[in-house]
């Protein structure tokens, strides 16, 4: 069994996220808890609400209610669960403390995607929560497609150490969509990998050979920037999934978290799978 924790804010991205999530695991038995998290300024106004005759529409828990019966309603996958949760508080805090109570193995995120000059690729919310919470988090734009991923890249500069607990959940996200994974590295024109970077990606290969071997590529782009190397990569390649690792903060840094120039365009539709070790 699968947990799987949905932050909501009734937004069209956020509900989208889910439907994306839901067909991404559809072959798994997974519970579904929506998570609404309000400001506590808005206890008072819930609490008045409630007591009218005609309950106003901004009574947040019985929206909550309202969607989770729809959601069920219109699930065609008779081992997907869901639960509606509603907690008045601070954002992050409220997260951690459903990480325990449920046993969350993934956290998803809606996001709009950025789309023009100067905005950000991920909201403050999903930013935190990729940052400060250890738990692998899916982060989806709302023009995602919905289809599993076919091909999923994974950008890398070798600096770190893939782990079991970095490598199991790429090889579970490959099996869902039975993908191809294509590991990318960008280098400047005349750099080359230290010892420790070849080490590292000797070991990642070589998982990938005994796990998956056929259905992996490797590609070096040299003399570009890592955001327009991605943006060709991606566009050369039709990739649908990016898979990034937290630990590498400031790789995630240069491609998640800087203001971005127009032409990087790969944030609006392609979800990010961002694994804790």
């Amino acid at each position: 069994m699968k947990n799987i924790l949905v932050p909501t804010d009734f937004s069209e991205n956020s509900i989208q996220a889910l439907k994306y999530t839901e067909l991404l695991f559809s072959t798994l038995e997974c519970n579904f808890y929506l998570l609404y998290v309000g400001s506590l300024l808005d206890t008072k106004n819930d609490v008045e609400s409630f007591y009218e005759t005609d309950q106003s529409d901004d009574n947040t828990k019985e929206r909550l209610t309202e969607l989770v019966k729809e959601i069920r309603e219109h699930s065609t996958e008779a081992h997907h669960f869901f639960f509606p949760l509603h907690e008045y508080g601070f954002f992050i805090p409220t997260i951690k403390k459903h990480l325990e109570e449920n046993d969350i193995d993934l956290i998803v995120m809606g996001t709009k995607g950025a789309s023009g000059l100067k905005e950000k690729v991920v909201g403050s919310n999903a930013g935190d929560v990729i940052t400060r919470v250890q738990c692998n988090t899916l982060v989806v734009p709302i023009q995602v497609e919905l289809s599993k991923p076919r091909e999923i890249a994974f950008p890398t500069d070798f600096n770190i150490f893939y782990s079991l607990k970095i490598l199991r959940p790429m090889e579970e996200m490959v099996k869902l969509g039975k993908a191809q994974f294509r590991i990318m590295n960008a280098l400047k024109e005349g750099d080359g990998l230290n010892l420790e970077q070849e080490k590292n990606k000797e070991y990642l290969l070589d998982f990938m050979d005994d796990t998956f071997p056929g259905n992996y590529s490797f590609h070096t782009i040299t003399n570009q920037k890592v955001k327009e190397a991605i943006q060709c990569f991606v566009e050369s390649r039709d990739v649908d999934m990016m898979i990034m690792v937290a630990k590498n903060l400031n790789f995630i840094q240069q491609i998640l978290f800087d203001s971005i120039v127009e032409r990087i365009s790969f944030h609006t539709k392609i979800p990010f799978y961002v694994i804790h070790e």
